[in-house]
């Protein structure tokens, strides 16, 4: 599985949805023998309980660049910015190394070949590896390192937030 797709729910969760599943049925079922509103209440609580779990594996955080391919283009192989700008990643033209852009695996790897050398020459500067902001201000903005304008800003948020949740 590439890391563009998403992963499946675990094993445990469907069997926690059909158990729930279950649950309700029977408790619909059994309404008449007890009072409907305790019924209601009990179902609610299950599904509060059982689903905010399922969901919470959903909100995992996402890689640098799964999160940057969302951010710059909606994770769309075919997109062309207002620039020229080309794959998943955005690429400035002049910067492509060839390949396919409309292929996943070749735009990563022409992602990660234009970021190695910033991320390099930001770790020797700086003594330390770049955080996700950094990150992601490199890859839009890298001579706007040390002071990324108001909207570079935001973006690189939004990045770090993708990646930290």
């Amino acid at each position: 599985m590439s890391e563009f797709q998403q992963a499946p729910p675990p094993r445990w969760c469907n069997i926690v949805a059909q158990c729930l599943l279950y649950l309700i049925q029977s408790q619909v079922d059994g309404r008449r023998s007890a009072g409907l509103f305790n019924q209601l209440l009990r179902i609610r609580f299950v599904i509060l309980v059982l689903g905010g779990l399922c969901l919470g594996l959903r909100a995992s955080a996402m890689d640098r660049w799964a999160a940057l391919s969302m951010l710059e283009s909606g994770d769309d192989d075919h997109a062309v910015g207002p620039g020229g700008e080309i794959s998943r990643f955005q690429i400035r033209r002049e910067l492509w190394p060839g390949g396919n852009p409309q292929d996943a695996h070749d735009a990563l790897s022409a992602a990660q070949e234009i970021m190695q050398s910033r991320l390099d020459e930001f770790q020797h500067t700086h003594k330390r590896p770049a955080t996700d902001f950094e990150f992601y201000v490199l890859w839009n903005a890298p001579w706007q390192q040390d002071h990324p304008s108001t909207a570079v800003t935001e973006r690189a948020r939004r990045f770090s937030n993708l990646v930290r949740r």
